[in-house]
């Protein structure tokens, strides 16, 4: 008869936070009937920026600040992206607040960037760097994650090329953002190498309907590639 190994069974405990994003996470698949939309975005002048507007506004500008401005912009054109569904109307949020979902040491966490759309782009990147900051060492107030009315999920940063994010309930969508390759593409005539980045969107299909949603997507894309508005 042949010894067998007795392998000892693991059980590593949950966090509050853990158990609190879990429940709210299966809250919005069971009661959220999302679709996804994707585009990719030419962000190669974005991408290269950076340098410069580090030493022009005197903080780094991060990713994130970018795509927390574009969708501050994006949802004053497209109001509906922050609906929700309240009984037979749908009501409208009083301000875009972009919930940027973090990865700290006691799970997952979601600090808010509130009024994205009222803010500069110096102002976004230092409020990002500091609820980042205090998401990693469990110092956020209880202000400083409520009120989201739009989500942000970034996983470019860990070299997933695409994905889709979960709604987190309190909002309609949340935008998720892949990684940034270098692709040939055709540009003014002639085969360029170009930074391009993969945006997904999952929305409640209750409250948007999906030629709204991709035109939103589309300008989001717009915004990333144009670039003058993000900064200005």
């Amino acid at each position: 008869m042949t010894d067998m190994a007795i392998k000892t069974e693991t059980r590593i405990p949950m966090s509050r936070i853990q158990k609190l994003i879990g429940q709210r996470m299966l809250e919005s698949k069971q009661t959220k009937p999302c679709y996804y939309i994707g585009i990719k975005a030419d962000t190669t002048e974005l991408m290269d920026s950076r340098h410069e507007l580090k030493k022009r506004l005197g903080v780094k500008i991060t990713s994130n600040a970018f795509y927390i401005k574009a969708l501050g912009l994006a949802v004053r054109e497209f109001p509906l992206m922050v609906g929700s569904l309240q009984g037979d109307s749908i009501k409208i949020a009083d301000s875009i607040n972009v919930g940027f979902a973090v990865s700290a040491p006691h799970g997952l966490v979601v600090p808010v960037v509130k009024e994205a759309d009222k803010k500069t782009l110096a102002e976004i990147a230092t409020l990002e760097k500091e609820l980042t900051d205090k998401a990693r060492s469990n110092k956020l107030t209880l202000e400083e994650i409520t009120g989201e009315t739009i989500g942000l999920s970034n996983l470019g940063v860990y070299d997933i090329d695409s994905f889709i994010g979960i709604v987190p309930p309190p909002a309609t969508m949340i935008l998720a953002v892949g990684n940034t390759l270098r692709a040939a593409v055709p540009k003014d005539g002639q085969i360029t190498i170009r930074r391009i980045t993969d945006l997904t969107i999952a929305v409640d299909s209750r409250v948007v309907p999906d030629p709204y949603a991709a035109k939103f997507l589309a300008r989001i894309a717009e915004l990333l590639q144009g670039l003058k508005q993000l900064i200005s």
